[in-house]
């Protein structure tokens, strides 16, 4: 199970990855950096990622079901705690940046960052692992 440091190094392990961030989307920041930030500065490009992670998970748009979407906070019996959305993805003319939710035991708000490049990268790849990555996270 690995832990923050531990996790980055992995997610900077994948072909293409230029940067990788573990952030609190309520917050907005980060709990940990590796590699390049898009901008020059990682806090700044948490802040971003955040507003983006969290539109995401509040917008009932997004929700499994529409017409039953609840706040993240309130799961049906049975229902995963999280929120509704796995991951984004969003492309960019040279990289992709994706972000994966992490389901925790307290208010699940955390998720990975990964900026990779797009010529080098294997986007398939990247959202697998960052898949197996979150399920094994762990936050102390």
């Amino acid at each position: 199970m690995p832990g923050i440091d531990a996790c980055l190094h992995e997610i900077m392990a994948l072909p293409g990855a230029r940067g990788a961030a573990i952030v609190d989307w309520t917050s907005g920041l980060a709990l940990g950096t590796a590699g390049e930030s898009p901008n020059g500065d990682h806090e700044t490009t948490a802040t971003e990622t955040a507003e983006l992670a969290r539109a995401a998970a509040e917008y009932p748009a997004f929700a499994r079901d529409a017409e039953r979407a609840r706040p993240p906070a309130e799961p049906a019996a049975g229902e995963a705690k999280g929120p509704p959305v796995e991951d984004l993805i969003v492309t960019t003319r040279t990289g992709y940046h994706v972000l994966r939710f992490v389901e925790t035991t307290f208010d699940s708000s955390v998720f990975l960052h990964l900026w990779l490049d797009r010529d080098t990268g294997n986007l398939a790849l990247a959202r697998l692992r960052l898949q197996q990555l979150a399920e094994r996270l762990v936050l102390a």
